[in-house]
């Protein structure tokens, strides 16, 4: 490997943390992003450069440089590094040179990555495994998505958005679900559901692909799989009504929404109880597949269960922020309908008789074009509803794609429905904040900047 790294986009949630590894390992790493940002400090603070600009000047000429598909091929730092010949790695072979040596975890789906891995890395922690991680978000209580240890496994996302989770070969491939996200890239469910076939398939003979029986596409794979990859172990969890390998209980849906008992279907006597410190039903479910895995590792049933409680949340997964006079703000990462329907629903439980107000950002203006109708039918169950501008992360501007067509659904439906086109994330989020009464919950949804107004929020009603 090379002595030295250089992470165009090192300020993103992918490439910062894997920057992290490398330099916990050794290397000479420095990067560079197109704003400051918060990361860019916790960076800087390790020791990493961080420059909040992209100039070619700045790509050191002996370093290998790493990118991510957003990066494109106009960037000056790139053009540089290929006119000087320099090694260009995607960020997700720059993520399997790290493991190398280590049993991977890969941890995919169209969404639950960060919880389902952050589940499975913090039991593995509490077990005394010693594990590495690379994760898109921090593992509250551990401060970050980056972990470095001496153990011999590994748990990273796997990230299917672009087909890059094809770099790894895993030993045990976790997979949450497979709906419908990215068609942009992929062009039908078919072809998309094609590339986790092809994922699966990169698992090391031997090992185990772990599925969600409840979600269609994920149990379609593992039932391909059972047929086409007989060298691997296949284990699918949900609920008894599914027929799963992993069998999860109904008292799932206790007052606290936090826990269940599982038990192995081929051998009953192989169960545990799961108590989890984080509430909502999908935290139940992924504890249960995060529970195959540690089965699949090795790791005694009833240990690994409890092992799994330890786990206090990931950052920016429905993560509080902070309350003041009863009304309490929190932040979620939720940007695929299924994922904001599923906030929503826990936001309910934690809300009780207050009211839920939502603020999303649409995250690229393709997915919002694809769902804007789901959208706003989840969106409608919320008590007020605030829309920000969509986040274009890696996209251009499409014509006639707005949140305003999320917004017009929602009016047709006869939802009460804020907007204001150009507002920051900040005004946006303090819209939300106005609306909010002691014992109300609002919550800042959305997988770009707006959990950066949750400091604004906790200020104004510090003053009001």
């Amino acid at each position: 490997m090379s002595e030295e790294y250089y992470f165009i986009g090192i300020g993103g949630a992918g490439m910062s943390v894997i920057a992290e590894l490398l330099w916990q390992e050794g290397y000479r790493v420095s990067g560079s992003d197109r704003q400051d940002s918060a990361v860019l400090d916790r960076l800087r603070a390790r020791g990493i450069t961080a420059h909040a600009s992209h100039d070619a000047h700045q790509v050191p000429p002996e370093a290998v440089v790493v990118v991510s598909s957003a990066i494109r091929e106009t960037n000056p730092e790139l053009a540089q590094a290929r006119a000087r010949g320099q090694q260009v790695l995607h960020r997700s072979e720059a993520l399997a040179l790290a493991a190398r040596g280590k049993r991977f975890v890969a941890v995919a789906g169209a969404h639950g990555k960060t919880s389902t891995s952050a589940l499975l890395t913090q039991a593995l922690v509490a077990c005394g495994a010693d594990p590495s991680c690379a994760l898109g978000g921090p593992i509250l209580g551990l401060d970050s998505g980056a972990l470095l240890g001496q153990g011999d496994i590994f748990v990273a996302e796997a990230d299917e958005s672009d087909g890059s989770f094809l770099n790894y070969r895993p030993t045990v491939a976790l997979v949450t679900n497979i709906e419908a996200d990215h068609l942009d890239h992929f062009g039908s469910i078919e072809a998309f559901e094609g590339i986790f076939f092809e994922f699966a398939q990169r698992i090391v003979p031997g090992g185990a692909l772990i599925c969600c029986a409840e979600d269609p596409g994920s149990a379609r794979l593992a039932a391909r799989a059972r047929t086409e990859l007989t060298e691997l172990t296949v284990l699918t969890y949900g609920r008894a009504e599914y027929a799963p390998d992993l069998v999860l209980t109904d008292d799932w849906a206790n007052a606290s929404g936090s826990g269940g008992t599982v038990t192995v279907a081929a051998e009953p006597e192989l169960r545990a109880d799961l108590n989890l410190q984080v509430t909502g039903a999908h935290n139940v479910l992924n504890a249960t597949g995060a529970w195959g895995a540690g089965l699949a590792l090795g790791f005694e049933p009833t240990q690994f269960a409890e092992a799994l409680g330890a786990f206090r949340g990931a950052g920016r997964r429905f993560e509080t922020k902070g309350v003041v006079a009863g009304r309490r703000v929190i932040v979620d990462y939720a940007h695929h309908p299924t994922e904001i329907e599923a906030a929503l629903k826990q936001a309910r439980l934690v809300a009780g008789t207050g009211r839920v107000v939502v603020v999303f950002q649409p995250h690229l203006y393709s997915r919002t074009l694809n769902f804007a109708d789901r959208f706003a039918r989840i969106l409608a169950e919320a008590d007020r509803v605030v829309l920000a501008d969509i986040y274009a992360a890696r996209e251009d501007p499409m014509p006639g794609v707005s949140s305003q067509l999320v917004v017009d659904r929602l009016l047709q439906a006869g939802v009460d429905v804020e907007y204001r086109a150009g507002a920051t994330v900040n005004e946006s989020a303090l819209l939300g904040a106005e609306l909010c009464a002691p014992g109300d919950l609002l919550l800042l949804v959305g997988a770009g900047d707006i959990n950066q107004g949750a400091d604004a929020v906790l200020d104004y009603w510090e003053r009001v």
